[in-house]
């Protein structure tokens, strides 16, 4: 169901599906609608568990089909890089002109990528099977994070937190995919996630019936909002903010890549630990980050959006430094610390570049995860060709440096101003 343009600005006042009349003359704001966070929250669990299956499937791959770290690199960019290209230009359409069946079928995208990979008989048809999977992706992530914001009533942060802590809990079952699944399966283990995906549709179709419900509520109680432009000063302003977020989602996929995607192999070649036993490690560095993502939020809410994005990279850099130089024990302990740590500005981060740029939830959204993805991609190609040429242990100490570039974000304007801008400029913060 669509709506016509104009008509968007609306659906997050109407978080409840009814009319927002009450809002408007002083009454009780919208609700939060939980029933929806969580039904979406779990949606976002199904698609990035399997989205996690690439990577949990690579050391299988390498073996059985003899592929160098660069050829595992150009798997990763082949699905990031997908998600990463189209997330901020379905966001962009979406704004425009909302969708809800785009839910549903997105996930039928990542079904059949799904069914493509248990049966791909060489490296060119896993390479098309993961751009199956990263076009869903791309599809879901930005109207997902729309629903979010619509159900947000007055907590935005914590509703992009349940949201976003579901994917992250969903990529953090990607080691256990490879040591509980893949190990003893093999590639066709791939098979048993189309019934995943399956379940994932029907979840969606519920989810996307309320979307379109709250669209037409909202389209027929409010009308069209008319926005000043903004100030040329504020813009550039804007702009520079909007650099400085890129450079944390930049430090914090490469980094996340690096251990998600390698470090299985780090502890192979370094600690002389199995291939299964590896996973567990990286297992706790994803699922901590899980953790610090669902709280996250809540925090950005009390204690302010920028606050939170500047100390986590503050306090994960230390640790980072320290991880090449700890014993196996301390690389269990310091792998959770920092994915608790660095992961905790995860959905902050979408939260913070929705109130730079209020109005455009989906652009805005598909442009910051889009960029994760991207960004994680490309970190994932130029990280595994250059672990063909120096070794895997030289590229993991190289890492360890990449969030002190996190710490600028120090320099981010406070929530304050950025209520301020939108204020100025009529817009919904």
């Amino acid at each position: 169901m669509s709506v016509k343009p104009g008509a968007e600005s609306a659906a997050p006042d109407a978080s409840n599906g009814r009319s927002d009349k009450a809002s408007a003359s002083g009454g009780r704001p919208p609700a939060t609608v939980y029933g929806v966070l969580f039904a979406i929250g779990f949606v976002h669990l199904l698609n990035d568990s399997m989205q996690a299956v690439i990577p949990a499937i690579m050391p299988i791959l390498q073996n059985s089909m003899s592929l160098s770290y660069g050829q595992l690199g150009w798997i990763l960019f082949a699905i990031n890089f997908t998600a990463s290209i189209m997330q901020p230009a379905i966001g962009l359409f979406a704004d425009k002109r909302p969708t809800p069946a785009l839910l549903p079928m997105a996930m039928a995208s990542t079904l059949t990528g799904m069914l493509l990979l248990a049966y791909a008989p060489g490296y060119a048809a896993v390479i098309v099977a993961v751009i199956f999977v990263g076009l869903g992706s791309a599809a879901f992530h930005p109207e997902g994070s729309r629903v979010s914001h619509m159900a947000a009533g007055p907590r935005r942060g914590l509703a992009q937190s349940i949201f976003q802590v579901g994917g992250n809990a969903g990529q953090s079952l990607a080691p256990l995919l490879t040591r509980l699944i893949f190990i003893p399966l093999g590639q066709f283990g791939a098979i048993w996630f189309t019934g995943i995906a399956a379940l994932g549709i029907a979840v969606q179709l519920f989810i996307a019936r309320w979307y379109g419900r709250t669209l037409k509520a909202a389209a027929q109680t409010k009308k069209t909002a008319v926005r000043q432009a903004m100030d040329p000063v504020v813009r550039r302003k804007v702009a520079a903010a909007m650099t400085l977020l890129l450079l944390l989602v930049f430090v914090r996929s490469w980094y996340v890549t690096s251990v998600g995607s390698y470090y299985a192999f780090y502890l192979r070649d370094v600690f002389g630990v199995s291939i299964a036993d590896a996973q567990i490690y990286v297992f706790l560095f994803l699922a901590a980050g899980a953790v610090g993502t669902l709280l996250g939020g809540p925090l950005a809410d009390r204690f302010g959006k920028r606050n939170v994005l500047f100390a986590s990279m503050l306090f994960a850099a230390p640790l980072t430094l320290a991880l090449p130089y700890a014993n196996l024990l301390w690389t269990g302990i310091l792998l959770s610390l920092i994915g608790f740590i660095l992961l905790s500005s995860f959905s902050v981060s979408v939260v913070y570049a929705q109130m730079l740029i209020p109005g455009r939830v989906g652009a805005v959204s598909g442009l910051v995860t889009g960029l994760a993805f991207g960004m994680g991609g490309l970190g994932g190609l130029v990280l595994g060709s250059w672990m063909d040429a120096a070794g895997v242990a030289a590229v993991m100490r190289f890492c360890s440096f990449l969030p002190l570039l996190g710490v600028l974000t120090f320099l981010l304007p406070g929530d304050r101003k950025l209520n301020g801008w939108a204020s100025a400029n009529g817009a919904d913060a």
